[in-house]
Order: structure tokens, then C-alpha cells, then sequence
């Protein structure tokens, strides 16, 4: 597995990542337990050391599930978790990034990780109560208490990473990226680029689409929030395949699947791009592992670039409420 930095913060990571939220979270009904801290270690004897968690997941059993499963290698790995939201459900927002919620969360995750510190604090979404300063500043002082060692932030826009960074320099932003969701482009990869910021594509697969084993027949059961997700039904995962037979044209010359292919698409646009794919399968960890070392050349990037311009992607990645909590 070749390595990755993430900007200018020394942030060492593997090229690709495990994003764990779907190891029991939102994705149907959870694995075995301990079949899914057996996937976890096999991610980290593969060459795997980024793993992403929050406490929003489960709530709070994610963590717990990644701590247990990478405390044996807790000198190998970069853990990643978020704070931000709102258990009390007292808030309109359903946010809570006051400085004393961030220290508590930063203890609670602490705990459920079992780690000394939090290698990557992420605020999770853009708390539109609290001043994005007084967080940055929240960050810093754990930092310097040696509770946290990188500060970054989820789904904000580029001037809300400006205004953080010149309190606490921001080591990475997480937001959706992929083929399907270029949003990023036009102002957030710029800005990281500028300030020697890393950038972390969650959904990189499109929440699974990409993968090409989701049509319009495809059933989700409880648990999966991809059946409320409106670019998830079933008219417009029938509009959308034809960014999946992109990836399969490109695939079958580089005797990849859609999914590699997917994934080297993110890799070739900046070196300091680090997907985090989730899975709860072996060989699909496998398949995204391999990922990186698929090339796509100058031409090949030109022809994948003048086929997407052609597509018109249909349906909204979120509800309209969900939305709103997204880009501050």
C-alpha cells in the first residue's frame, strides 16, 4: 500500500482508507461483531492505517467497535472521529459545537476509542450557532493539552475552513467527492490546495452505486438510509447508470472494476487526496485496497472527464433538510 500526506500537516496515511461508519451504521443490519473486527484487522495486515469513525455513528458503538478492533495496533494506525452533534436533542439545528460539548466529546471518544489521543478531530457539520473561531480555538487548546493532534473539519465551505484555519491550522476537510458528486471542485479542493490542506472523499463509491451492483431493482432493507436518499430511487438510479458504464468502459481496458476505477479517478486528482471507501465484505476491501495502484494516464483522464460532462447526474444526494445542515 503506497502512503499519502495529507497537506501540509505531516499526516501520514495510506493511500486509501476504511471508512467505518458502515461496519453497523446506516447501512442495513449490522455483521457479526466480531466478523466485522476481523475485517478491520484485515484492512490493517493489508496495508490499511486510516480508519474514519464519529460519534454519531450508532450513536457511540462505532467507536467502541474501532477501538476494540485497532487496539492492537494502536501505534500503526491514524484514527479519525467527529463531534458536533446534538444528543440532548435540544437544539433546533440538531448541532452542538459549544467548546464545552467539544471537550466532553473529545473525552467520551477518548474513552471508546482507548487511545491517549484522537489522531484527527473533525467537526462534523458547521454548527450555524457557534462561530467557527470559537471551535477552532476549542480544537487548540485540546491540542496543546495533548487530547488531540489534528484539527478537521466535515462538510464546510471554503470560506468557513478560511476563518478556522487562521485560528487553528486545519489538517484535513472531509465532504462527499467522487464522479457523481464534483461539488468540491469549484471552491473547497482550491482552497485546500492553497492553505496545504489534505482532502478526504467520503461516499467515494457513491454510497455503493459506483460499484455497479445497485439498479433500479435493488432493495434496501431497514437500517439503510440510502432507501430516504432521493438520488437513491428507483427512477434515478436508472438515469444515473450511465456514469456506471463509464466506469466499466474504462474498467474492462484496464481489467479493473467500476469501483477501481472510481477510486484512481480520486487518487490521480491531487496527491494529497485520501479516499476512505467503506465495506463489509473481505473481498471488497481487497478490491478497493488494489485501487491504488491502477494508473490512469493524461488520456484516460481526458476521456473519463469529456464522458462525465456529458452526463447529467439525477436526484438530490440528500433530503432538502439534511441539505441545508451541509456547505456552511
Amino acid at each position: 500500500m503506497q502512503n499519502r500526506t495529507l497537506g501540509d500537516s505531516g499526516l501520514v496515511v495510506s493511500a486509501i482508507g476504511l471508512g467505518c461508519m458502515g461496519l453497523n451504521y446506516h447501512r442495513g443490519p449490522a455483521p457479526d461483531r466480531q466478523e466485522t473486527i476481523a475485517l478491520v484487522r484485515a484492512a490493517v495486515e493489508r496495508g490499511v492505517t486510516f480508519f474514519d469513525t464519529a460519534e454519531v455513528y450508532g450513536p457511540f458503538t462505532n467507536e467502541e467497535l474501532v477501538g476494540e478492533a485497532l487496539e492492537p495496533f494502536r501505534k500503526d494506525v491514524v484514527i479519525a472521529t467527529k463531534f458536533g452533534h446534538d444528543f440532548s436533542r435540544c437544539r433546533s439545528s440538531g448541532l452542538d459545537s459549544r467548546p464545552e460539548r467539544i471537550r466532553q466529546a473529545a473525552e467520551d471518544s477518548l474513552k471508546r476509542l482507548r487511545v491517549e489521543a484522537i489522531d484527527l478531530f473533525y467537526q462534523h457539520r458547521v454548527d450555524p450557532d457557534v462561530p467557527i473561531e470559537d471551535v477552532a480555538g476549542a480544537m487548540k487548546d485540546l491540542i496543546a493539552q495533548g487530547k488531540v493532534k489534528q484539527f478537521g473539519l466535515s462538510e464546510a465551505g471554503a470560506s468557513t475552513i478560511r476563518r478556522a484555519h487562521a485560528v487553528q491550522p486545519v489538517a484535513a476537510i472531509q465532504s462527499e467527492y467522487s464522479l457523481w458528486w464534483r461539488e468540491p471542485e469549484a471552491e473547497v479542493l482550491p482552497a485546500c490546495e492553497e492553505l496545504g490542506i489534505g482532502f478526504v472523499p467520503y461516499s467515494p463509491l457513491g454510497r455503493g452505486f459506483l460499484t455497479g451492483k445497485i439498479d433500479e431493482t435493488t432493495s434496501f432493507g431497514g437500517n439503510d438510509n440510502r432507501a430516504s436518499l432521493p438520488r437513491f430511487t428507483p427512477e434515478a438510479r436508472k438515469a444515473n447508470r450511465p456514469v456506471v458504464d463509464l466506469l466499466e468502459r474504462i474498467g474492462a481496458q484496464k481489467r479493473a472494476t467500476p469501483a477501481q476505477i472510481a477510486l484512481a479517478w480520486l487518487l490521480a486528482q491531487k496527491p494529497w487526496i485520501v479516499p476512505i471507501p467503506g465495506t463489509t465484505k473481505l473481498n471488497r476491501l481487497e478490491e478497493n485496497i488494489a485501487a491504488a495502484g491502477i494508473e490512469l494516464s493524461p488520456d484516460d483522464l481526458r476521456h473519463i472527464e469529456d464522458a462525465a460532462a456529458q452526463i447529467t447526474v439525477e436526484g438530490d444526494r440528500y433530503p432538502q433538510v439534511e441539505a441545508e445542515l451541509t456547505r456552511r
